[in-house]
């Protein structure tokens, strides 16, 4: 499992923020009784950027939304892409055909306990299934009735989550870099697949080591070593300023490693995915080292509705190399679902 926040990137974009009583603009929720983050709406964009949040063309919009890892997120029917996740992002412009087709809409939040967010799990602990009650409550805040659903790693247990919980808000959902519901290692469903990469397991002992912030920038790089696979290139410098950018939207270099202590109950649920009817498009990472193959067809097989593709040399992480035929896969399946809709 891994760790990550959302940074802001080129383009402007609305953020929803669990935040204790911060200022912040647009919407407010009154404060929760048991102490929990509330969410707030704010605008946030880089100096110089349109001020209409969010608005970006489908290349460098999802693009950046793609580029990262364990995320969720959302794309709406006419291009709007929503990014509720644990993400992290940037890099140079990419464009594809599919993506130079339609404009969107990047929405971004940290979830709790990573980014800007409330960093408040020792204070009031929840299960990690809280995480997709939360996505619902950022697509209420921003008025969206229905999207499309992207999620990575952790995010692909959520958007399952979601595909059982709230199916009426979904138009489509991807998953990739992730298992069906319960069934990872050591999970309430295991189903025997194969465990995470020995050199990960030794990582992760290491997590909450205390660091001073080149050493933890320096650890989680490292880490990101592991987690591209031993497939595709890995340029140290291109995460190196990944996580100092997310350091600094951050304002801090503690590892935000509060989702892996969080309550796992109820998501033995992988049963209930036969009777999903949402369309759902599962991709293989064929060099994951935290989900290796056969995780992702064993996915696919219980899912109801699945279509499996393949990104060739794909990991648990997200290079440039990758971005272009990853983005392709969505925006092909969403623009499919969105054609196929009758109102």
């Amino acid at each position: 499992m891994c760790w990550p926040q959302a940074v802001p990137g080129r383009h402007a974009r609305r953020s929803v923020r669990a935040e204790h009583g911060a200022a912040g603009h647009g919407i407010r929720r009154p404060p929760r009784q048991d102490g929990g983050p509330r969410l707030v709406r704010s605008a946030e964009r880089d100096p110089g950027a349109d001020p209409r949040a969010g608005r970006a063309s489908s290349g460098d919009g999802y693009r950046d939304a793609l580029q990262g890892r364990c995320g969720c997120g959302v794309v709406r029917p006419e291009g709007a892409v929503a990014r509720g996740r644990r993400d992290r992002c940037g890099g140079p412009a990419r464009t594809t055909d599919a993506a130079r087709s339609s404009s969107s809409r990047v929405v971004r939040y940290d979830h709790r306990d990573t980014g800007r967010s409330t960093r408040a799990f020792a204070e009031h602990p929840y299960p990690l299934r809280d995480l997709a009650e939360d996505a619902v409550a950022v697509l209420d805040a921003l008025g969206l009735d229905r999207a499309h659903v992207v999620g990575m790693s952790m995010g692909g247990t959520l958007v399952q989550l979601l595909l059982l919980d709230h199916p009426g808000r979904l138009l489509s959902a991807t998953v990739l870099a992730t298992s069906a519901l319960g069934a990872g290692p050591g999970g309430p469903g295991d189903t025997g697949l194969p465990g995470p990469d020995p050199r990960l397991l030794e990582l992760w002992q290491h997590l909450a080591d205390p660091r001073d912030p080149d050493e933890e920038i320096e650890w989680r790089v490292e880490h990101w070593r592991v987690l591209n696979g031993d497939v595709l290139p890995f340029d140290p410098e291109e995460f190196r300023r990944l996580e100092e950018r997310v350091v600094a939207h951050s304002g801090t270099a503690e590892n935000p490693a509060a989702h892996a202590l969080a309550d796992q109950s109820g998501l033995d649920r992988a049963g209930e995915l036969s009777g999903v009817t949402v369309p759902v498009l599962v991709v293989e990472a064929p060099d994951d080292p935290v989900n290796p193959p056969p995780h992702a067809r064993h996915l696919a097989a219980s899912v109801g509705s699945a279509r499996l593709v393949t990104v060739p040399g794909l990991g648990h992480a997200l290079p440039h190399s990758v971005l272009g035929p990853l983005a392709d896969a969505v925006l092909e399946r969403t623009a499919a679902v969105d054609g196929g809709r009758t109102g």
